[in-house]
């Protein structure tokens, strides 16, 4: 009896995902290759299944790897967001820097480069910008007749959340490059695709699906270890709360955890009261989630060293959460118990601050609404839902999974 019950707790309680690098070579798609000459678009998180490093499973394999390309944070993911990033080397292996002087491989750093690989972890959401230098890998790739192969990666919020604006043309930029939900539900793989089908790139693409990875999972069901993408994603659940309080965090009305051990989990600030604050967040009734009062201070940033005051975020229903509806009810509630301290923070924001806050939105109707609007919040969280819904019939002929 004892034995059965030991045998029973013990047993794996989370899926099995194979990466696209690792179906690759059980798959036996790198047949041929190691004759070609590659470059390598990748980072700190390209990793198999095991935690070897990309570039090692592809050298040991024979494969030539000839280049080096990192996205924004830089090779190794050390450095802050928006933080330029110079070339490097790893190894003997010359890095360039696609979040430096330049954000697209040139003609000289793709010369004698036959077949180019992409393999970053991703986090869902629009304004991350490692999607964008896809993009433009596969745009300067199809113009030099270089093949892409991309290997896929989990959504880690997961394959089914899309939520949040559309991206209007004037807000076009690195930090927000396609027009998508900001969550879109897709991996990168499939974003691959959509971006060379519905903006007719006519990059020669090639994606390597995972196994055993369904559109259910959140980071932590597919048994995988997550490595943290940049410094303040350290978590497999952050990219979710991320979506929930970041494109807030571009104002600096409050702190979103950032320079506390929670980024991107709590909202604060000296003059909000955790307990009204909270009860009026929850009054609302937004599905799968519910805000604790809180309190802390943040070790760094605009408000170090300040008591502050407000709410801890906590997902009661992952089916249910959608997390910029969770961000606009923040960014209402604030608005209607503190008109004063919002609308001065607001009026007083400086021109990148707004341009920031707009970009990561795709739009300015946001930002108008928080303005000009006593109660914006439900205004906000229906904002263009029938684009949204269109988008949701578009996006299913690039599902993989």
């Amino acid at each position: 009896m004892w034995r059965m019950i030991f045998i029973f707790f013990f047993l794996p309680l989370f899926a099995s995902v194979d990466l696209g690098v690792d179906v690759f070579f059980k798959e036996g798609h790198d047949k041929g290759l190691q004759k070609k000459r590659v470059g390598l678009v990748s980072n700190h998180t390209g990793v198999d299944k095991a935690m070897t490093p990309t570039i090692e499973v592809l050298q040991k394999e024979g494969i030539k790897i000839v280049a080096l390309f990192s996205p924004e944070h830089g090779w190794s993911g050390t450095d802050y967001a928006g933080e330029n990033t110079s070339d490097g080397k790893a190894g003997k292996l010359k890095v360039y820097s696609l979040h430096g002087k330049t954000r697209r491989p040139t003609e000289e750093m793709l010369k004698g480069i036959d077949i180019l690989i992409y393999d970053i972890q991703d986090i869902g959401v629009r304004s991350y910008t490692y999607a964008t230098t896809l993009f433009y890998v596969m745009e300067e790739a199809a113009k030099r007749k270089i093949p892409v192969i991309v290997f896929d990666r989990p959504n880690p919020i997961n394959g089914l959340i899309i939520d949040g604006g559309m991206l209007e043309p004037k807000w076009r930029s690195f930090i927000g490059y396609v027009n998508v939900p900001y969550c879109h539900g897709m991996t990168i793989g499939e974003l691959a695709i959509f971006f060379n089908e519905e903006y007719k790139i006519g990059c020669n693409l090639k994606v390597i699906p995972m196994k055993g990875w369904k559109r259910t999972m959140s980071f932590k069901e597919t048994g995988l270890t997550w490595i943290p993408t940049s410094p303040h994603i350290p978590e497999a659940d952050t990219p979710l709360f991320y979506a929930s309080t970041g494109i807030l965090g571009e104002l600096e009305i409050v702190n979103i955890g950032v320079g506390y051990t929670l980024p991107f989990k709590v909202v604060g600030a000296p003059w909000i009261d955790a307990e009204v604050f909270a009860e009026k967040l929850n009054s609302q009734k937004l599905p799968g989630v519910h805000f604790f009062p809180f309190h802390y201070r943040p070790f760094y940033g605009s408000l170090k060293g300040k008591d502050c005051h407000g709410v801890l975020i906590r997902v009661t229903n992952m089916r249910r959460y959608q997390p910029l509806s969770v961000q606009y009810l923040l960014m209402g509630i604030l608005k209607s118990l503190y008109p004063q301290e919002t609308k001065g923070y607001l009026e007083k924001v400086n021109g990148s601050k707004k341009r920031l806050f707009c970009l990561a939105n795709g739009n300015d109707e946001i930002y108008r609404l928080m303005l000009n609007e006593q109660y914006a919040a439900w205004k906000m969280i229906a904002y263009q839902k029938s684009e949204r819904e269109q988008f949701k019939k578009i996006r299913e002929k690039y599902l993989l999974y």
